[in-house]
């Protein structure tokens, strides 16, 4: 609760009337004075009540790439048995109040208000809570509340159409590698017979010497397994501008575009920052829309790509970085034991240096996302 200009002033000019009628006996005065004083105690029982609120919020959705329209649905519920006065309200969204129409709510009633989320940019979005201000006619007091809880918004990067994926590695029994478009069928063991398995899959010279019913197990050893390393070192990509690194935000629409493209292929896919900042139980859209930059330096990366080469999550690595992440390409060539197949994005890169293939790597360079996707769909690489 707080007194407004008006208040302060009435309070002030009440109490030297007041003062001045006793004072010198002028009972006009004090009259005047006492009044102006009851208005404002009158003022600040008025706002002291306070009215019974429920609030939920929805957002519609909370989920969307970044430039989409997402939804604030509020609903109030005046729980007191009069109507109430009429309120004014603000919402917090992302920081910035979001003015919300005056509110006059009906005892025992629903109000529904709405308006957009700003998704402009990509990130959580906490939205929350309500600022419900209540005010006395005269305007001398104010009493502001907070109603609700907070939710989250998570604007996604851009997912960019991209025409294919890295065909990945086919490892076959006699030890030979071969990269292939379509994936195979290769034997990878034998197990005992469960009720429901296909007796065409039943291993008979094997059921003879073990005298029980064996099935072969089999294995797609050349569907491509993509591990997706976006670099979020400050260093790597372009300076903030209005808070935003144009380079990293080009980096995060590319990552986030592979694992959608992997994902419509029914691919498995992994991502990794090299920073090593993923918060557990994220899904892979939601890791890249709150990753952000951090001050991390070449040590950073060698740490990420020995972590990687030893615990051998796939047979291709796609690192996509900034400008600043092309002195890295050659430490990345440290991992092509375990991950035969290479690719590097540079994005924020002007096309000064052409995309292609060198010394093992595929290179895309990309000024934006958008150009990255017209690289990407037309690589020979794959």
């Amino acid at each position: 609760m707080r007194a407004t200009l008006r208040g302060l002033g009435l309070t002030a000019g009440a109490g030297v009337l007041l003062a001045a009628g006793l004072r010198f006996g002028y009972p006009e005065l004090a009259v005047l004075g006492g009044a102006g004083l009851l208005a404002v105690l009158w003022a600040v029982l008025f706002v002291a009540w306070r009215p019974r609120l429920s609030l939920s919020r929805v957002a519609d959705p909370d989920r969307v790439p970044r430039g989409e329209p997402s939804t604030m649905v509020l609903t109030l519920r005046n729980a007191a048995r009069r109507r109430s006065a009429t309120l004014t309200a603000a919402d917090s969204c992302a920081g910035r109040p979001v003015e919300v129409p005056p509110l006059r709510l009906r005892a025992g009633r629903d109000t529904t208000v709405t308006y957009p989320v700003p998704t402009h940019r990509r990130g959580r979005i906490p939205v929350g809570p309500l600022r419900v201000t209540r005010a006395d006619p005269l305007g001398l007091v104010r009493l502001a509340q907070a109603h609700g809880d907070t939710v989250t918004v998570w604007v996604h990067p851009r997912i960019l159409p991209l025409s294919a994926v890295p065909a990945g590695v086919t490892r076959s029994l006699d030890g030979r590698s071969d990269r292939v478009p379509q994936g195979s069928i290769t034997f990878d063991t034998l197990r005992e017979y469960v009720i429901g398995d296909d007796l065409r899959r039943v291993h008979w010279r094997s059921t003879a010497k073990m005298g029980e019913l064996m099935v072969r197990e089999q294995l797609d050893t050349s569907l491509p397994r993509l591990v997706v390393l976006l670099d979020d070192r400050a260093g790597s990509h372009t300076p903030l501008a209005d808070g935003q690194s144009a380079s990293f935000e080009a980096a995060c629409e590319a990552a986030a575009s592979i694992v959608a493209a992997a994902a419509r292929e029914d691919l498995p896919v992994t991502m990794h920052l090299v920073s090593g900042a993923e918060e557990a139980g994220l899904s892979h859209l939601d890791t890249l829309t709150a990753a952000e930059l951090h001050p991390a330096d070449g040590e950073t990366f060698r740490t990420a790509t020995t972590r990687l080469r030893q615990q051998r999550l796939g047979d291709t690595l796609i690192f996509v970085t900034g400008p600043g992440g092309r002195d890295d390409l050659g430490q990345l060539g440290t991992v092509r034991q375990a991950y035969p197949v290479l690719v590097a994005a540079l994005l924020g890169v002007r096309g000064e240096h052409p995309s292609g293939p060198g010394a093992g790597l595929l290179v895309i360079n990309a000024e934006d996302g958008d150009a990255f996707a017209a690289e990407w769909n037309g690589a020979s690489g794959w």
